[in-house]
């Protein structure tokens, strides 16, 4: 908290100028009582926060003014929003009430304070449950009320973010997983790039710092040549869009770190063959008369005349504009020294929407197809909130996979478009339309050609349901449907038939016991489940309303004796299970989250064991998080892996520090694959390198030779990082080998 209680004249002059900088720089305040409003909200927030101070030691206060300023000047939000984020946090931190703000200025800034504050408590839900995704769910509520409320939590986030560095490693591993998780999708969602990139960069920066260290040097190394070319390229296009009479502003810069990292992870290049770094923005005053769209094309024309463009990389968002309203023009050129360079083209209407987002749309509200697809998103994610049986965990990876921003745009057979996530099914259209078309949905007529349910859709695809009046959802539908609609369509369906089928299958074994004069209770519960095989009641009532469950011997059953070692079973399932779970919670109180947890050789002599992931496998040397799983052992996950990511999201208060204390005496299993030209002796070669020079223990070895080309995949088992990092440079330098890299995730 810092080293002072007391406010001193240094922070108190340190306040004043962060609300100077506010004040002097406010946009969308002129209407009358703006600037009264917002001073009375900064006297009762400095009073109510007075003497506090974050964990870097700063006045509290500063918090509060840094989001305004982020709420105004980045996303340009008005009065109202300036002033919920400068009392956001004082009903839930200090003793100033919300009947208070309610009553100093009325009830929408009361409602949005209310909407932002943090939902205190817990929340259980079976073996799923989790806190932190019930909390982000109940904040997304406030959706339906007013969109503002994310706006001002997504620039909250992003002041968090831009000072994370005093929050101990594992809040940080924490707060930076939920970022990259959720909010930069949903600030993306929302046609907020500057801060989605901001929160992609930040976000990197303290999962991964050294691979976002070293892009950054490499970037701020290669700045001055990256200036140099844009400054080059740009000339021609300066003086032929002059020639043409056009008002514009050109700028370029570097790509960011994030989406180089990117690139180069899924390129598997390293930074010198990112072939796109540089992008370059035309931002034109539109010329009366002419359309936008008209003038972004002759725009493109005149760059296309001094540069050859990459045809596979022209972006046409004019014509089809993003579902958040995002419009542009992307081409990518072959600029000076044979670099690829970026253009985007828009006009200064299609850029303030792009930096701005959903807020521009205020200024343009005359343009209703942008917002009216803005709107589409915002009622799906109002139906999935809708929804209060939803488990949290579930809910959040539902409204993930909601903030694709690759869409695909798909017809009915009348001509009406149909906007859907890339890798939709015919069936999620089918849901789409209605739910009953999903429901009794058999096969779909592609561009006339008849397809199953789980046929992948196009963009520009014509789209047909056949449906029958006897189809019934089935429970394999659930493995190919992308959209939450669909999702809950279907699991509703099925959970209707199961509870029918149950209690038709209660009957029925009611009816039988009656006839055999046995009357129904908790022993002979017992023994049908045993004699049936079966894990519960709903299992054997829906068997037997199936017909998979036959009762021709339910009189022997029910007239044997219950065994003693059957009550034993039942007994020691009782016992072991609580043992497991006292044992589980002691080793894990013994954990201290404030140091990173040492993971050590001798994992049977450690107070904790814990276990290498196979989804991301990583060995000694490489970055790694912890994640205390609820059986016991800590999981450990790169950062970069997509499972850490989605836990950090949803269990963030299970994620921990952890940091390496292996001295060579155990191996870790690692992959590497190679490629590269055939010849006679090069496998040889290879496991000369691999057994003989650098003594490592092979345990499979897969390669295979096509039209001279040959690939391959070896496993091995390392100590170290450096010991893989070795071998690969031992086997780079064999003749013919031209790649070798290590491979992550072994299952692919």
């Amino acid at each position: 908290m810092g080293t002072k209680d007391i406010f001193d004249e240094e922070d108190i002059k340190h306040i004043q100028t962060e609300y100077d900088s506010l004040i002097s720089n406010l946009l969308r305040c002129n209407k009358p009582g703006d600037r009264e409003q917002i001073d009375k909200a900064f006297r009762i927030a400095n009073e109510a926060h007075w003497n506090m101070r974050r964990k870097d030691g700063t006045p509290y206060i500063i918090h509060p003014i840094s989001v305004a300023k982020i709420v105004n000047q980045e996303i340009g939000l008005g009065a109202k929003s300036i002033t919920v984020a400068l009392l956001h946090d004082v009903v839930e931190d200090t003793d100033y009430a919300l009947e208070n703000v309610e009553r100093e200025f009325g009830p929408k800034i009361a409602s949005l304070i209310d909407g932002l504050t943090k939902i205190s408590g817990t929340y259980n839900k079976g073996t799923s449950s989790s806190m932190q995704a019930e909390n982000f769910r109940k904040m997304l509520l406030t959706i339906s009320d007013d969109l503002r409320v994310i706006l001002i939590k997504i620039a909250d986030r992003l002041h968090n973010m831009r000072t994370l560095d005093s929050m101990p490693e594992h809040k940080r591993m924490k707060i930076a997983g939920e970022t990259i998780f959720l909010y930069a999708p949903l600030a993306h969602r929302l046609g907020l790039y500057a801060i989605k990139s901001e929160l992609e960069d930040l976000s990197f920066k303290f999962r991964q710092p050294l691979i976002y260290d070293e892009i950054a040097s490499k970037l701020k190394h290669s700045e001055k040549k990256f200036y140099t070319l844009i400054n080059k390229f740009s000339l021609s296009i300066i003086d032929k869009l002059t020639q043409a009479g056009l008002q514009f502003d050109i700028s370029g810069r570097p790509k960011s770190i994030f989406s180089i990292w990117k690139k180069m992870s899924s390129k598997n290049v390293p930074f010198e063959e990112i072939y796109d770094v540089l992008a370059v923005r035309i931002v034109f005053e539109p010329a009366p008369g002419i359309p936008e769209k008209t003038q972004c094309w002759n725009i493109y024309s005149v760059i296309t005349d001094s540069y050859l463009p990459k045809p596979d990389r022209l972006r046409d968002w004019v014509s089809r504009p993003k579902p958040n309203g995002y419009e542009a023009l992307h081409v990518t050129v072959m600029g000076p020294e044979g670099k690829w360079v970026e253009v985007q083209i828009r006009s200064k209407r299609m850029d303030e929407i792009a930096e701005r987002g959903y807020a521009a749309h205020w200024k343009y509200k005359g343009d209703e197809s942008q917002e009216s697809e803005l709107d589409k998103w915002i009622k799906k994610i109002r139906q999935m909130l809708e929804n209060p049986l939803e488990d949290p965990i579930e809910f959040l990876d539902e409204f993930k996979m909601n903030l694709f921003s690759s869409e695909i745009m798909v017809f009915t057979p009348k001509g009406t478009l149909v906007s859907l996530p890339k890798g939709a099914s015919s069936l999620d259209f089918a849901y789409e339309i209605h739910t009953e078309i999903g429901n009794k949905a058999i096969g779909a007529k592609i561009n006339y050609k008849l397809n199953p349910l789980n046929a992948v859709l196009m963009s520009g695809d014509q789209v047909e349901i056949i449906t029958s009046d006897i189809a019934k959802p089935e429970k394999e539908w659930l493995s190919f449907v992308r959209t939450s609609k669909a999702k809950e369509a279907i699991k509703y369906a099925l959970k209707t038939e199961t509870t029918n089928r149950v209690q038709k299958g209660m009957e029925i074994l009611e009816n039988k016991l009656n006839e055999l004069g046995v009357t129904p209770n908790a022993e002979i519960l017992k023994k049908l489940l045993l004699a049936y095989d079966v894990l519960n009641k709903d299992e054997l009532y829906s068997g037997i309303e199936l017909g998979t469950i036959n009762l021709d011997n339910l009189k022997k059953i029910v007239r044997k004796n219950t065994s003693k070692s059957l009550i034993k079973y039942w007994d020691f399932k009782l016992i072991g299970s609580k043992k497991g779970t006292i044992e589980t919670e002691i080793v894990q109180e013994k954990i201290d989250t404030n140091i990173p947890f040492l993971l050590r050789e001798n994992v049977e002599n450690a107070e904790q064991s814990y276990e290498i992931a196979a989804c991301c496998n990583p060995i000694p040397g490489d970055e790694v998080t912890g994640y205390r799983s609820p059986d016991g052992p800590i999981i450990i996950h790169k950062p970069k892996c997509p499972v850490a990511i989605r836990l950090m999201s949803n269990e963030g208060n299970r994620i921990i520090a952890v940091k390496w204390a292996i001295h060579k005496l155990v191996s870790f299993l690692a992959r590497i694959n190679m490629s590269g030209i055939d010849r006679i002796g090069l496998v040889n070669d290879i496991t000369n390198i691999i057994s003989s020079e650098l003594k490592v223990n092979m345990t499979n070895i897969n390669i295979s030779v096509q039209n001279g080309i040959f690939e391959g995949t070896i496993d091995i088992y390392v100590h170290h990082t450096q010991d893989l990092n070795n071998l690969i440079l031992k086997i780079s330098n064999i003749k013919g080998i031209e790649n070798v890299k290590r491979v992550e995730d072994f299952s692919k």
